[in-house]
């Protein structure tokens, strides 16, 4: 039946200070260029590549300036200098202490200015409460880098957002890039260069949050960069992820964001992270009101919307996760471990109880546990008493872990193909079972491929298994919570399905406007939102469908469009700033005469004179009765821009908010995997009885209207197809009713 009530399914759209896409000019210096011959930009005028900033000097300089550097005793600069000092002399840098009124600084030679300095640097370090004077003398020396630790910038409010907008100006005009202001020592950190293996590269907005990414170096984890980004006045999170995504040795990228600078520039860099495979692991905070408002006052930035920021994220492959604890866990997991070589997880314990209760949270999950061949389940029972269950999760009983028996029951797990990850659940030691449990695990781990996890569930973390079995091993991943290794297992095999089949969008976005733009721009009028009748025109222009209607300006007329639109009919009234027909009584539904055409006529126009409402007449449409209401929309966020939303639709659309939404570009099998997210996508394979919807015509509206999306996006602010029928199988979908408000 037909619904026509228009309900925004977009979530609230906080404000945020963002540089839209492509504005901000890209220095010329220090990037390495995107793709050959592709083309800059998307039909939206948005860019399609990102440069990547080439850090290398940022981190391993030849030459280091520190700006306002002290020796002088009690003085915050002091300290800093210090630790400058013990990190130039780590990665082989010559540093120089500038100080107008110091000869020396503990002893180094100190120029009076930076055009006293004795060569050009890579890399100033500015210890100075008003860096902005600086900048300028930065570039007369061509320093090709700069770090700002002042605050007092936008995390303080409109005054300091201004002194910060001037600073960038300043940075821009110079050609330098520079992190900060407002950022902190974290890049110049003392990393243990003892640990092999891939590494961790950690990006924060706040130095404090990292510190526990930084502290797993203690427990065998390698990182090998820190990018600490604060206000993010030039250099942002974008940057320094898409050159960690190009560093060798970095096997996954832990970030911890508090506000994007660009959505555009992050989807690059995000897509440029998952074109080569390297794991993006992002804690991102905002989910709520409170924690976006302090996110603001911190870094000067405002959150987007926050379903629109977790779908952009899981569009491009970011692994989104809530806590601390959980990014450590997984980007450590993602890190280190192999592709796997099959999706079938295994539960391996000493107890029936830990098993039953691991596999119960991991099938929640949604990791697969396979049941083990009864082959295999034989070969088991050949070291593992009869009486125990070994299809998966596989109980040993405890006693052959403690002999020979134990290595042979892991490898016969291991050598099975469906068997993709080893999990082994010790909640707590009992040693020495359980010190032989571990050390055969960890031998067992450097003969496979193979995933193997240990969760140590001891409080203690103390036993020598645990500190130095388990920990020592760079091929067995240890996690102290259940929920923990659930959730990084359930990461890693995701990310590799999700790399394994990625094609990026950006690669297939339309370059030039279609030849539905033109006819679809005589329709716009700015400022305004369209009539229904002038909505489907526009949906017409890119070859959605719409009922048969015509709009009439008299019962006769109506009586007329109803013979040829063909009974029954549906009669509802059109103006330009008509919404929420249903409510006010303007629609009228399965009309089949001339006498009930009539009065609807009537009472229609009756209605909207009383309510004061200016209609350009009545339309008289085709009924579409059989199918599956859906909504299809194109809402404008602050931070990404044009996004587009499908879910079910009807009446009730408000109420389900039961839908998905994706930034533009995007795939066409994206559009189907939106579908699938959908908590009643079952409707559109049919329920009680009826037949399945013919979801290919859905997709391909959503894709259609991804292109008006990109065309439109800067001219049209919302678009709502509510409902859109989606008919069986074979039959297509007609949009039954549309709202668009131009911007």
């Amino acid at each position: 039946m037909l619904g026509s009530t228009h309900g925004t399914l977009t979530t609230d759209s906080r404000p945020a200070r963002v540089v839209a896409c492509g504005e901000r000019p890209t220095p010329a210096v220090h990037s390495v260029a995107g793709p050959p011959g592709a083309s800059d930009l998307d039909v939206s005028g948005r860019p399609l590549h990102a440069d990547v900033p080439d850090l290398d000097k940022f981190f391993r300089p030849e030459s280091v300036a520190v700006i306002g550097a002290s020796d002088a005793e009690g003085r915050p600069n002091t300290g800093i200098t210090k630790q400058l000092i013990a990190w130039a002399e780590r990665v082989g840098a010559r540093l120089h202490p500038v100080h107008p009124t110091r000869e020396s600084v503990f002893g180094i030679p100190c120029a009076s200015s930076v055009a006293d300095l004795p060569e050009q640097v890579d890399l100033a370090v500015l210890l100075v409460g008003d860096p902005l004077p600086v900048i300028e003398e930065l570039a007369e020396s061509k320093v090709k880098f700069a770090v700002a630790f002042a605050s007092g910038f936008a995390e303080t409010g409109e005054e300091g957002a201004l002194a910060q907008t001037r600073l960038t100006a300043a940075v821009e005009r110079s050609g330098m890039r520079m992190l900060g202001p407002n950022t902190n020592l974290n890049a110049f950190e003392k990393f243990r260069d003892d640990l092999d293996g891939p590494a961790i590269a950690l990006i924060t907005q706040s130095g404090h949050q990292g510190r526990p990414v930084f502290a797993m170096q203690e427990i065998g984890v390698r990182l090998s960069h820190w990018a600490p980004t604060g206000n993010e006045a030039d250099l942002e999170t974008s940057d320094f992820l898409s050159y960690f995504a190009e560093q060798p040795e970095v096997g996954a990228i832990a970030c911890y964001i508090e506000g994007l600078k660009d959505g555009r520039a992050f989807l690059l860099a995000a897509d440029r992270a998952a074109r080569r495979g390297v794991p993006v692991v992002a804690v991102k905070v905002g989910r709520t009101e409170a924690g976006a408002k302090m996110a603001a006052s911190h870094t000067g930035k405002l959150t987007g919307a926050d379903d629109v920021v977790d779908a952009a994220m899981r569009q491009f492959g970011v692994i989104r996760v809530d806590g601390l604890d959980e990014l450590q866990d997984v980007s450590a997991l993602l890190a280190r471990a192999r592709k796997p070589q099959a999706d079938g997880v295994v539960v391996y314990s000493i107890s029936g109880g830990t098993g039953a209760h691991f596999s119960d949270l991991a099938t929640e999950a949604g990791l697969k546990l396979p049941t083990l061949s009864q082959a295999k389940q034989d070969e088991l029972h050949e070291w593992i008493p009869s009486y125990l269950n070994v299809a998966n999760p596989v109980d040993n009983g405890g006693h052959p872990v403690g002999d020979w028996r134990g290595r042979k029951i892991i490898d016969a797990i291991l050598a099975d193909p469906s068997v993709g990850v080893l999990i082994c659940p010790i909640t707590g030691p009992f040693p020495p079972m359980s010190d032989k449990l571990a050390q055969d695990l960890v031998d067992a781990a450097e003969q496979t491929d193979k995933l193997i996890c240990v969760v140590w569930g001891s409080p203690v973390g103390t036993e020598e298994a645990y500190r130095t079995t388990l920990l020592g091993s760079s091929r067995v991943t240890t996690f102290r919570t259940f929920s923990n290794c659930i959730t990084a297992v359930r990461a890693y095999l995701d990310h590799h399905r999700f790399t394994d089949g990625y094609r990026s969008p950006f690669d297939e976005a339309p370059r030039t406007p279609s030849p539905s733009f033109r006819k679809a721009q005589a329709l716009m009028r700015p400022g305004q939102q369209l009539s229904e009748h002038s909505a489907k025109q526009l949906l017409r222009a890119y070859g959605i469908r719409v009922p048969r209607e015509q709009l009439v300006t008299s019962a006769a007329a109506a009586v007329r469009a109803a013979g040829l639109v063909g009974y029954p009919v549906v009669m509802k009234a059109s103006g330009a700033q008509l919404a929420h027909k249903t409510e006010l009584g303007l629609v009228k539904v399965g009309l089949t005469s001339a006498s009930q055409v009539r009065d609807a006529y009537r009472e229609l126009t009756d209605i909207a004179r009383y309510e004061g409402i200016k209609l350009d007449g009545i339309l008289v449409c085709q009924m579409v009765e059989r199918g599956v209401e859906m909504v299809v929309g194109v809402t404008h966020d602050a931070l990404f821009g044009p996004t587009v939303t499908v879910g079910l639709g009807g009446v009730l659309v408000e109420v389900l908010r039961d839908a998905a939404v994706a930034v533009p570009p995007f795939t066409e099998d994206h559009a189907r995997a939106m579908l699938s997210q959908l908590r009643g996508a079952a409707l559109l394979d049919g329920v009680r009885g009826g037949p399945p919807v013919d979801v290919d015509a859905l997709v391909e509206v959503v894709l259609r209207v991804q292109r008006m999306a990109l065309e439109l996006g800067d001219e049209l602010a919302e678009l709502d197809i509510n409902p859109l029928m989606v008919l069986p199988r074979g039959q297509g979908a007609v949009a039954l009713d549309a709202l668009a408000i131009c911007r």
